[in-house]
């Protein structure tokens, strides 16, 4: 019964209120900035849309330092009418080193949503090519510093498991 009555407010809800979720695959950064001076720099992603509404966020990589490889998809929501409504709405990642008092943040990068949801169907592979974005990652100074490795698809939905796709993954030395 409760679920039912969950269902129907979902359906209900106005359009602006709708919130839309959209996957975004955090690939690689290179040539950030070491904000960790004594310890080795352990970097990971937060994703966001609207920074109230939902952000998302990615595993640490422990080993890349300045150049990590992350080759994970992120769920972020958002207000659906954000992406028609606000031309300058956009997906953000701030990249952080993990700390053991606080996290320190690195840099930021931004694409914008209407650049990358370019609408088609979930359901149409050919609506769904595969498109890798590199864009530049900015310090809180305003400086650029490193480059971040990002995929976003079209339709904001990967059509096949991200496991069936080919990427180059650093292996480690053993």
């Amino acid at each position: 019964m409760m679920s039912n009555v969950s269902h129907c407010r979902k359906k209900n809800q106005r359009p602006e209120d709708q919130i839309r979720e959209i996957e975004v695959l955090i690939i690689s950064a290179q040539g950030l900035k070491n904000v960790k001076h004594l310890t080795k720099m352990k970097a990971y992603a937060a994703v966001y849309v609207e920074k109230d509404v939902h952000v998302g966020f990615g595993h640490v990589d422990e080993h890349g330092e300045t150049n990590p490889t992350w080759n994970e998809v992120v769920k972020v929501k958002f207000h659906a009418k954000l992406a028609e409504n606000d031309v300058l709405a956009a997906v953000n990642v701030d990249i952080y080193a993990h700390g053991h008092v606080r996290e320190k943040p690195v840099g930021s990068a931004r694409v914008l949503l209407c650049d990358v949801l370019k609408g088609g169907d979930d359901s149409e592979p050919v609506d769904n090519p595969i498109q890798c974005l590199t864009v530049q990652v900015w310090r809180g100074s305003g400086r650029p510093q490193g480059l971040l490795n990002l995929w976003v698809p079209p339709t904001g939905r990967f059509l096949m498991r991200r496991e069936s796709l080919s990427f180059s993954v650093k292996e480690e030395e053993g």
